[in-house]
């Protein structure tokens, strides 16, 4: 089996409500999506898709997705799918760093990879367990008002679990994590996202104050120097996404006891192939998991819930998914969905949901093995 033909499409993603990171620093209203197909000589087909959340949040963003696929293309065509390995190297070779340009092309062969085998994912990848996963609101308001009725509407559908945005102000996000544990419901699972918004003497003087809460504050500052130089000055659960970015940033983690949980986002992080990596190295440290797409459809959501399966249940938290957010829907309700509050692992073997070509509209660019 080997690659023949690479397909691009680009899709705009509006959310349903304006979305607010870092205490009201960046605001973001739609998502930049690329989707790829990747056809095979056996005729087997395979999607992937890489949605970032904007241009101003990481190092990642559609363009660059789209260019990276570009210059990636020519290493991969003609290689077998399957062999995700294979292709991994090829694309760290043609174009080394841009992870999240990767990740499509990864998933894309995952799927193929599952349906040549007959499983979905999760089995192939050797895990598979059925129980339900809790799926993560992300509560990205400025106020304490607002805060509490986003999770209402969340909780409205079922949800469980929240990251609630915090950042940028000392007061206020005190007030804003007791508020919210005042109503906090027995068995709810809520992290509270700084998204990097802290200077250290901020996240010292929010953590401290907090600490008889017990509450887990995910990527309070900027870098990992920045984590490490507060840890011992604190007693709060640290959860880390936006530095979770290679295999060494989660050794070192592990290793110098940064961090409780990770948070892998699996664009991030250059897909399934490399996020296996990260889970095997928390599970063997006793660390935690949420396991999230950074961005997108229900084809992001599902290749995020593939790896939580993979995961024992005591160790994942919850997965984040992005479907409840965006206005459109490219796969006409199939896939996992939202099933109060939780979403269930599909039993078709792949990914388990493909898009509507006609949702899409024309393809951008189309790459074709040499005849």
């Amino acid at each position: 089996m080997k690659i023949k033909t690479i397909t691009v499409y680009q899709i705009d993603l509006p959310l349903e409500h304006p979305y607010w990171l870092s205490g009201g620093r960046l605001k973001f209203e739609t998502l930049d999506a690329t989707l790829v197909k990747i056809e095979t000589d056996t005729g087997l087909i395979g999607w992937g898709e890489g949605t970032p959340w904007g241009h101003t949040y990481v190092p990642a963003h559609g363009p660059g997705i789209r260019a990276g696929i570009e210059t990636m293309a020519p290493f991969i065509m003609g290689l077998d799918p399957r062999r995700v390995l294979d292709v991994e190297r090829a694309m760290d070779t043609a174009l080394p760093d841009h992870l999240y340009a990767k990740s499509p092309i990864d998933m894309a062969c995952w799927d193929i990879a599952g349906q040549a085998a007959g499983l979905p994912i999760a089995d192939l990848m050797g895990g598979g367990y059925r129980t339900p996963r809790p799926i993560a609101s992300s509560v990205g308001a400025k106020t304490a008002e607002e805060t509490r009725e986003v999770m209402t509407r969340y909780r409205d559908r079922g949800y469980i679990a929240h990251s609630v945005k915090i950042g940028g102000d000392v007061e206020r996000d005190i007030a804003r994590v007791q508020d919210v544990e005042s109503f906090r419901r027995p068995g709810e699972i809520v992290l509270y996202d700084v998204n990097r918004g802290w200077t250290r003497q901020q996240a010292l003087r929010v953590m401290k104050a907090c600490e008889p809460l017990q509450v887990i504050f995910e990527q309070p500052c900027e870098s990992l120097d920045d984590i490490a130089a507060i840890a011992p000055r604190h007693a709060s659960p640290v959860s880390v996404d936006e530095s979770l970015v290679t295999l060494q940033d989660a050794a070192r983690i592990a290793r110098d006891g940064l961090a409780e949980v990770f948070g892998i986002k699996l664009n991030r992080v250059g897909g399934l192939t490399k996020a296996a990596r990260m889970r095997d190295i928390a599970l063997a440290h006793g660390i935690d998991m949420f396991v999230m797409a950074t961005g997108g459809t229900v084809l992001a959501d599902t290749e995020a819930l593939h790896l939580a399966a993979t995961i024992p249940d005591q160790n994942c938290h919850a997965v984040w998914a992005c479907q409840d957010m965006i206005t459109v829907d490219i796969a006409n309700g199939r896939g996992p969905r939202n099933n109060n509050g939780h979403l269930h692992l599909p039993e078709t073997p792949g990914l388990g949901v493909h898009p509507d070509e006609d949702t899409l509209g024309l393809p951008i660019a189309t790459y074709e093995a040499p005849r």
